[in-house]
Parts: C-alpha cells; structure tokens; sequence
C-alpha cells in the first residue's frame, strides 16, 4: 500500500474491544483493494454531559469538556488514539477520519453552571483531543463554549495546536480582562517537515509561535506544552524550543514524555519504521528505556516524564533551558470572583 499523505496512521489497527475485523490478506485477489484514505466524516453525538471530571494523582482534581472524539490532526503518538475504540472504531485512520462532534456541548455547560450550589472551578476546553481541529471551523461548538464561559465568569484552559484558536482572540481577550482564561500552544518541534510526518494537519511550527506572540500582546496568558518529548527524535531541540517560545511570549512551559500505550505502539512504530527506517530502533529502544524497558507506561507519577538516566538527562535540560531563559514568567492566578449565577441577561 502506498504512503497516505495527510494522515498521520498509515492502517487501522485492530479494535482490542471488537472480535472481528476487516483484513485485507492477499491485494492481488479478485476483490477491490480496501479503501483506507477516506475523506472526513462527521458523526453527532446526542450527548447527555459535556464536563468531565478527572481525579488523577498527575494531574490533580481536573474537569474537561471535549467538544470532539477523534482529531483529524492526525498525531502519530496521541494517546487519545485509544478512546476511539469505545466508540466502534479503530485507533488507527478511524480516529484521524471519523469524527465525533458534540453540537450540544454549549447548552451543556449551561446547564451545568446552573446546578444548584455550583461553586466555580477552572474547566479546561480539549485535553482529549483538540478544540481547534479543522472541524470547528464551520461548527464553531468551541467559540459558543467560551461565549458560556464569559457569560457566567467562569475560569477556563484551552490547549491546542491550530492557529485557528486567533478567530475567538476577542472572546478570550474578554475573559482574560478578568483573569478568566489561560492558553497553552503544544510544541513539539521546530523542524517542520518533521512536523508534517508526525502532525500532518497542524499548524507549522512558525504559525504556533506567531499565534503565541499575537495572544501574548492582546494580554492573554499563554504558554506551551512540550509535549510529547521523544527521546532519538525531538529531544535535542528542548533548549532551543524553550528559547523561542519565550521570546514569542509564553509564560509558562510544561513537558511530557511520550508513552505508546494500547494500540497506538503499534500505530506508531509503522509510522516510525516507514518514516525514520535506519533510526526506528534507536528511537524506539530510547523511548522504552525512559519507562523501564517499555514503550507503555500506565504508573501514576512516573508516566509522564519517564525514569532512568536518560529520562534525568533531559529533565536536567528543561530545567536548564528554563532557568535561563523564563525563570521570572508564570502565569497570574485565575479568578473565582467573577462567577455570575444564572449569567448574564445576554451573550454577544
């Protein structure tokens, strides 16, 4: 099979949760080749909540809300490939060209800062998968959830990667008057045509610092996840990824290691040995060697920056490069005092 460009997965993997699938074992017989470079389709979702809590010793007592299942960034090591099973699908192509919107997801959150005795805590818009992806140009389900935001005053995280985020800098520029919103830009790499392979429809890494400086100057607080950190592959530009989004104006910078859990080491190490084949193994034995002789690593704690020398190493430089070059940046504290029960008497 050809190389499909723009998708990150270049198969689908086998559902774990499905007990049969759809194989294609012998391309020179009698049937159709089986079509895998599908254009995107969009399901809706009636869903019945929007905000979920996350009560994880890494990350604390968290809520999200994810507009989206699936992404059609196509990230090579996304770790949300693994949800899509859930849904029926293949964490493979399935989760790039399948997508799961939630239209209802504003009414939602409405209805959710109306609960009796709501107090107001941060919710985080994405960490699943992005709220910027391609799909919310025309749906617009992540601008309407900020609207909800500024009517009640409530605070509120985003994370994304698509310069598509600039659209709702006025609603932003809103909440951040009160304190109300915090931006983080993930950055993986300055080496775009790496970028291409490894996040086939993301914003280039040139559009993602312009997006940081353009957010920074309308005085919303933004920083940038690192993440993930790849040891063989990205991990030699830690200093100089830290040096320019701290010129362009981030605040605040934060790293993960990258961990291949469930189906998506199988995605990914494909994507590795097709893309990078006289380095696939020397990556791949660096990344295992991070979390204890394995790619995967479920262990609270550990999981997300890795252990061992080399998961030390590149600690030390990350510190290293943020002593030296944000050492007096972080971001101001949200605001709890400007919820409004029952919101404002109208929107935009």
């Amino acid at each position: 099979m050809e190389y499909i460009k723009g998708r990150g997965a270049q198969f689908n993997q086998p559902n774990s949760f499905v007990k049969n699938s759809i194989a294609q074992e012998h391309v020179e017989g009698i049937d159709e080749e089986i079509n895998l470079n599908q254009s995107t389709r969009l399901y809706e979702e009636s869903a019945r909540n929007i905000v979920n809590k996350v009560d994880s010793p890494d990350l604390g007592n968290t809520h999200y809300i994810n507009p989206y299942q699936g992404c059609e960034h196509g990230c090579i090591y996304c770790y949300a490939r693994n949800t899509h099973q859930y849904w029926g699908y293949s964490a493979g192509l399935d989760f790039e060209n399948k997508i799961i919107v939630k239209k209802n997801a504003a009414q939602l959150l409405e209805k959710y800062f109306n609960k009796k005795n709501y107090k107001p805590h941060v919710i985080n818009i994405a960490g699943n998968t992005d709220c910027y992806q391609p799909a919310e140009k025309e749906l617009k389900i992540t601008r309407q959830l900020l609207k909800v935001f500024l009517k009640y005053g409530n605070p509120v995280g985003l994370i994304s990667k698509n310069s598509l985020i600039l659209r709702d800098i006025d609603i932003l520029q809103e909440l951040a008057k009160d304190n109300l919103a915090r931006v983080m830009i993930s950055v993986t790499s300055l080496n775009d045509e790496l970028r291409r392979k490894m996040e086939p429809r993301t914003a280039s890494y040139q559009k993602r610092l312009k997006v940081i400086s353009t957010l920074t100057e309308a005085g919303i607080p933004t920083g940038v996840m690192l993440a993930p950190i790849i040891p063989g592959l990205t991990n030699y530009e830690i200093p100089a990824i830290v040096k320019q989004v701290a010129e362009a104006g981030a605040v605040k910078i934060a790293y993960t290691m990258v961990r291949l859990n469930g189906e998506v080491k199988h995605i990914f190490r494909d994507w590795l040995v097709k893309n990078y084949p006289e380095r696939a193994a020397k990556i791949w034995n660096q990344i295992a060697e991070t979390h204890g002789g394995k790619v995967n690593d479920s262990q609270w704690g550990r999981r997300l920056k890795g252990e061992g020398k080399l998961a030390d190493s590149i600690k030390a430089i990350f510190d290293a490069s943020v002593k030296k070059f944000m050492s007096d940046k972080n971001f101001p504290d949200y605001n709890f005092q400007a919820f409004r029960p029952g919101g404002n008497l109208k929107l935009f």
